[in-house]
């Protein structure tokens, strides 16, 4: 007899994995004696930073050199139904009841990633594309993943966008999308948006400090992770065109802390970042992807094979 996968149950252990990761890092700054505040932070200046703890009490703290490192949230499409009715990849795993038939909207590896274990765990599963998988890897190992997963019981819908949401009547997510010319509407239990992520800088004020963040929230910072206030830096992902990882945000920061306080002179790699995809046929890389090889070194100098394990 196969056994029923235990949605519930999964989303508990996930959470108290969460919760476990979040008090280990509070105990390591109180083991180090790192001074911790719960609030939201503010700048007043290039140097001071106004704290709200959300419960009344507001204070301030000036710094010689202050690190951003606030991260990132999905993406919305900003169609009509879409907070309403829809979900990002943020809320998959505080779902109480299981999600059913799912729409995935999006081609990202968060995108194919979920698509892959709802697939896995027996959840009827559609991704919908716009334009090609897994933009900025190899495309030939993009479209292999594709294949793996059309042949492992995941459904695609290429070269369409959503338009709007709307609760049916019968309390499943109507979801109208533009296939090419033609609209079309099919219905769901669940949809989540994984279609790229912004960063959370907006409500920093940080036209007080004079820091100059791009349309998506994100700096665009020099080799050493310096925005164009000098002792203002950003690490992880509001970093503009970097990997969204978090062991580079935690690598990053370690050698930044190591030339600002321990004389290092070691810069981040963003390059040479093993990077691995948890799609249902997983996929590894590392460097520079075939066409910036290309692009950087002439064509007639590289040479190209996949190795299966």
């Amino acid at each position: 007899m196969t056994q029923k996968h235990d949605w519930g149950k999964m989303v508990k252990n996930v959470q108290m994995h969460i919760k476990g990761l979040n008090w280990g890092y509070k105990s390591d700054m109180i083991k180090l004696k790192v001074k911790y505040f719960n609030s939201y932070a503010t700048f007043t200046d290039a140097h001071t930073i106004n704290l709200d703890n959300g419960k009344g009490k507001v204070e301030s703290v000036t710094a010689d050199k202050i690190v951003i490192a606030v991260g990132g949230r999905p993406s919305y499409p900003g169609i009509p139904g879409d907070k309403e009715f829809g979900i990002t990849s943020d809320d998959i795993f505080s779902l109480k009841e299981a999600p059913g038939r799912t729409l995935v909207v999006g081609a990202s590896y968060v995108a194919l990633e979920c698509a892959g274990f709802l697939s896995a765990l027996g959840y009827d599963t559609t991704v919908m594309v716009r334009s090609i998988l897994l933009r900025g890897f190899d495309q030939d190992m993009a479209n292999r993943i594709g294949a793996f997963m059309k042949d492992t019981h995941t459904n695609f819908i290429n070269g369409a966008t959503p338009s709007k949401l709307e609760k049916g009547e019968n309390g499943k997510i109507k979801v109208t999308f533009k296939q090419g010319d033609e609209e079309k509407t099919d219905e769901f239990d669940t949809v989540l948006f994984a279609m790229g992520r912004y960063a959370l800088t907006d409500k920093l004020n940080l036209a007080a400090a004079g820091v100059v963040a791009e349309k998506n929230g994100k700096f665009k910072c020099n080799d050493e992770e310096q925005t164009n206030v000098p002792n203002i830096y950003a690490i992880g992902d509001v970093l503009y065109g970097q990997l969204e990882l978090t062991p580079v945000a935690i690598k990053a920061g370690a050698l930044l802390a190591k030339r600002l306080f321990a004389n290092g002179t070691e810069k981040m790699d963003y390059v040479n970042v093993p990077t691995t995809v948890f799609t249902p046929i997983e996929y590894g890389c590392c460097g520079l992807t075939e066409v910036e090889a290309q692009e950087k070194y002439g064509a007639d100098k590289i040479s190209t094979y996949h190795v299966n394990f």
